[in-house]
This record gives C-alpha cells, structure tokens and sequence, in this order.
C-alpha cells in the first residue's frame, strides 16, 4: 500500500529541509501530503487524525530518547511506518530498533539520496537502513556484559545462535557432530538462564547481544 500523508517531526531548520528536499525529489508523488509537528502533543495529535502515515522524526527531540518509550509509541498507532532521522542513535538503541519492522533508520549526515530512499520506501510500506546503521549491525560485535551476566558458555553460545538461526536441534547436533540429546539439554540450560520460553524470544535475545549478521533480518 503507497501512503500519501507525511509527518515530519523534527526542530524548525530540519523540517525545513526535509520539505525543500521532498519538493525538488518527489515531484512524481503528486497527492503526497505533508504535515508538521513540532512538539510530541502535535504529533500525537496528527497520527490520531491519519490512520497510516509515514512520521520522520528525530525522536532525540520528543522526549522519546528511550528504545522501549518509541515502541510503546508505535504500538498505540500500528499503521504508522516511522522512519528514524537523526544525527545521535546509539548503538544499543539501534539494535533494540532494528528488531520492530516497522522501523527505517537513517543519518542526518546520510547523502540526500539515501534520504530520499529512506522516505520513497516508507511511502511504499517498505523498512530501509542507511549505509551506517546497516554496516553497525553487520559489524558482529557481541554485547559482552548481556552474555557474561548471563553465564552463557561459548558452546550455548554458539548452539544459541545457530537456534536463532531458524534450525532445528537435529540440524545443530549434525553441524557440531553431537547427539540430539546433548543439544537439547544445552537448549534447555539456554532457555533457563536468559529466562526465554520460545525460540521467537530467544532470537530476540541473541539479536540484542549481537550473535547474528543482521542482512537477513534487516534489510
């Protein structure tokens, strides 16, 4: 589905650039509408009022710094694609954000097509990450402190991983040339200690302590 409503909520000199770049960009989308919000009640306001917007927003500037507080927004307006705009993401936020697919991600510093890309997906329903957040998150760099709080061994680490993965315990034991039964009790002892019931939350787990290449989950 294509939308036509934009939301830019960003400070005053941003948004008044994302209008001129929107002008001179996306001529071909001529029943594309543009709103502003300056403040998080303006916003709030606008996705009440629009049931499948696309908001550009530096959420650093709407009391929205936190992961978790820019989720349980996107959770009360389901229909919104979000593109993140911003000049100051973490690297914890961004691999939190990259698990909601309703999220793209883009720098201010990003080049005005990656920009345009970044909005030309939106509009079609589509997520896109720019060339930074996607080159962060192929970086494989596990989150120690999760992992060693955890007590994770590098074996259950690896089994882990290779679960989050999408295969089964049959396929693990004959990659790592073990039984059915000593992976299962490695799964088991994995479950119990990152407090997880389904494979579903234990992929969650393995992504935000940076176990998996994030191409096939990502982009």
């Amino acid at each position: 589905m294509q939308r036509t409503h934009l939301i830019i909520a960003d400070n005053d000199i941003t948004r008044l650039g994302l209008h001129t770049l929107i002008r001179s960009a996306l001529t071909d989308m001529e029943d594309l509408k543009v709103e502003e919000a300056g403040q998080r009640s303006e916003l709030i306001e606008l996705l009440k009022a629009q049931p499948a917007p696309v908001v550009i927003i530096d959420c650093t500037l709407f009391d929205l710094g936190s992961s978790d507080a820019l989720v349980e927004l996107s959770a009360h307006f389901p229909q919104a694609i979000w593109v993140l705009f911003s000049s100051d993401l973490t690297e914890s936020f961004i691999r939190r954000i990259s698990m909601e697919q309703c999220f793209s991600m883009v720098y201010k510093d990003d080049s005005s097509n990656e920009i345009v890309t970044a909005i030309r997906c939106a509009i079609a329903g589509e997520r896109f990450l720019c060339h930074q957040v996607t080159n962060l998150l192929l970086a494989h760099q596990p989150q120690k402190s999760i992992l060693d709080r955890d007590g994770l061994t590098s074996t259950e680490i690896e089994v882990l991983r290779l679960i989050a993965y999408g295969k089964s315990v049959k396929e693990i034991a004959a990659e790592r040339n073990s039984s059915v039964h000593t992976i299962t009790t490695h799964k088991k002892n994995i479950f119990r200690k990152i407090n997880v019931n389904t494979i579903y939350e234990a992929t969650k787990y393995a992504l935000r302590a940076g176990l998996l290449e994030m191409v096939g989950y990502c982009i």
